[in-house]
Protein backbone atom coordinates (compact mmCIF):
# COMPACT_ATOMS: atom_id res chain seq x y z
CA UNK A 1 0.00 0.00 0.00
CA UNK A 2 1.11 3.54 -0.68
CA UNK A 3 1.37 6.24 1.97
CA UNK A 4 -1.78 7.87 0.57
CA UNK A 5 -3.74 4.61 0.69
CA UNK A 6 -2.63 3.95 4.28
CA UNK A 7 -3.49 7.52 5.34
CA UNK A 8 -6.97 7.33 3.82
CA UNK A 9 -7.66 3.91 5.35
CA UNK A 10 -6.48 5.09 8.77
CA UNK A 11 -8.80 8.10 8.59
CA UNK A 12 -11.72 5.84 7.59
CA UNK A 13 -11.04 3.48 10.52
CA UNK A 14 -10.76 6.37 12.98
CA UNK A 15 -13.99 7.97 11.76
CA UNK A 16 -15.78 4.66 12.39
CA UNK A 17 -14.09 4.21 15.79
CA UNK A 18 -12.42 0.99 14.61
CA UNK A 19 -9.02 1.57 16.19
CA UNK A 20 -8.00 -2.05 16.74
CA UNK A 21 -8.73 -2.96 13.12
CA UNK A 22 -6.37 -0.28 11.79
CA UNK A 23 -3.49 -1.65 13.89
CA UNK A 24 -3.90 -5.13 12.45
CA UNK A 25 -4.03 -4.00 8.84
CA UNK A 26 -1.91 -0.86 8.63
CA UNK A 27 0.73 -1.01 11.38
CA UNK A 28 4.07 -2.81 11.51
CA UNK A 29 4.44 -5.23 14.44
CA UNK A 30 7.53 -3.16 15.35
CA UNK A 31 5.55 0.12 15.49
CA UNK A 32 7.10 2.89 17.58
CA UNK A 33 4.62 5.25 19.26
CA UNK A 34 5.83 8.54 20.77
CA UNK A 35 3.72 10.72 23.03
CA UNK A 36 3.89 14.49 23.41
CA UNK A 37 6.08 14.24 26.52
CA UNK A 38 8.65 12.06 24.73
CA UNK A 39 7.63 8.74 26.31
CA UNK A 40 7.45 5.94 23.81
CA UNK A 41 6.49 2.34 23.38
CA UNK A 42 7.28 -0.29 20.77
CA UNK A 43 5.18 -3.10 19.36
CA UNK A 44 1.56 -4.10 19.67
CA UNK A 45 1.72 -5.33 23.28
CA UNK A 46 3.16 -2.09 24.63
CA UNK A 47 0.71 -0.05 22.53
CA UNK A 48 -2.20 -2.06 23.94
CA UNK A 49 -1.02 -1.37 27.49
CA UNK A 50 -0.63 2.34 26.72
CA UNK A 51 -4.18 2.38 25.36
CA UNK A 52 -5.55 0.71 28.50
CA UNK A 53 -3.84 3.29 30.71
CA UNK A 54 -5.14 6.19 28.61
CA UNK A 55 -8.69 4.82 28.61
CA UNK A 56 -8.56 4.32 32.39
CA UNK A 57 -8.04 8.08 32.78
CA UNK A 58 -11.23 8.92 30.90
CA UNK A 59 -14.45 9.31 32.85
CA UNK A 60 -16.70 10.00 29.85
CA UNK A 61 -16.23 10.16 26.09
CA UNK A 62 -18.50 12.70 24.37
CA UNK A 63 -17.45 13.02 20.72
CA UNK A 64 -14.54 12.88 18.29
CA UNK A 65 -13.53 14.22 14.91
CA UNK A 66 -10.82 13.06 12.51
CA UNK A 67 -9.62 15.51 9.88
CA UNK A 68 -8.31 14.81 6.42
CA UNK A 69 -4.73 13.60 6.03
CA UNK A 70 -1.88 15.71 4.70
CA UNK A 71 0.65 13.54 2.87
CA UNK A 72 4.31 14.25 2.12
CA UNK A 73 6.50 11.44 0.84
CA UNK A 74 6.55 8.62 3.40
CA UNK A 75 4.86 10.76 6.06
CA UNK A 76 1.36 11.93 6.73
CA UNK A 77 -0.40 13.87 9.45
CA UNK A 78 -3.97 13.88 10.68
CA UNK A 79 -5.60 16.41 13.00
CA UNK A 80 -7.86 14.79 15.58
CA UNK A 81 -10.04 16.18 18.33
CA UNK A 82 -12.33 14.76 20.96
CA UNK A 83 -14.45 15.98 23.78
CA UNK A 84 -13.79 13.94 26.91
CA UNK A 85 -14.17 14.25 30.64
CA UNK A 86 -11.12 13.00 32.53
CA UNK A 87 -11.31 11.13 35.81
CA UNK A 88 -11.39 13.67 38.66
CA UNK A 89 -12.85 16.40 36.42
CA UNK A 90 -16.41 17.67 36.21
CA UNK A 91 -16.26 19.51 32.90
CA UNK A 92 -15.51 18.11 29.43
CA UNK A 93 -12.15 18.97 27.89
CA UNK A 94 -11.67 19.58 24.18
CA UNK A 95 -8.62 17.43 23.43
CA UNK A 96 -6.92 18.33 20.15
CA UNK A 97 -3.86 16.68 18.68
CA UNK A 98 -1.81 16.45 15.54
CA UNK A 99 -0.83 12.87 14.72
CA UNK A 100 2.20 12.29 12.48
CA UNK A 101 2.89 8.92 10.89
CA UNK A 102 5.84 7.41 9.03
CA UNK A 103 5.30 4.66 6.44
CA UNK A 104 7.90 2.13 5.37
CA UNK A 105 7.41 -1.00 3.25
CA UNK A 106 3.64 -0.49 3.15
CA UNK A 107 3.13 -0.23 6.94
CA UNK A 108 3.04 2.49 9.58
CA UNK A 109 6.35 2.14 11.45
CA UNK A 110 6.17 5.24 13.63
CA UNK A 111 3.49 7.50 15.05
CA UNK A 112 3.99 10.64 17.09
CA UNK A 113 1.41 12.82 18.82
CA UNK A 114 1.49 16.56 19.51
CA UNK A 115 -1.05 18.13 21.89
CA UNK A 116 -1.53 20.48 24.82
CA UNK A 117 -1.50 18.76 28.20
CA UNK A 118 -4.95 18.06 29.66
CA UNK A 119 -6.07 19.87 32.80
CA UNK A 120 -4.93 18.42 36.09
CA UNK A 121 -7.55 17.28 38.59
Amino acid sequence: MTTTEIANKLVAYCRKGEFQECYKELYSPEIVSIENDGTSCKGFDEMAEKGKQWNAGIKEFHSSETGDPIISGNYFSIPMSMSITYQGQDQPFQFEELCVYQVQDGKVVKEQFFYDDPPQG
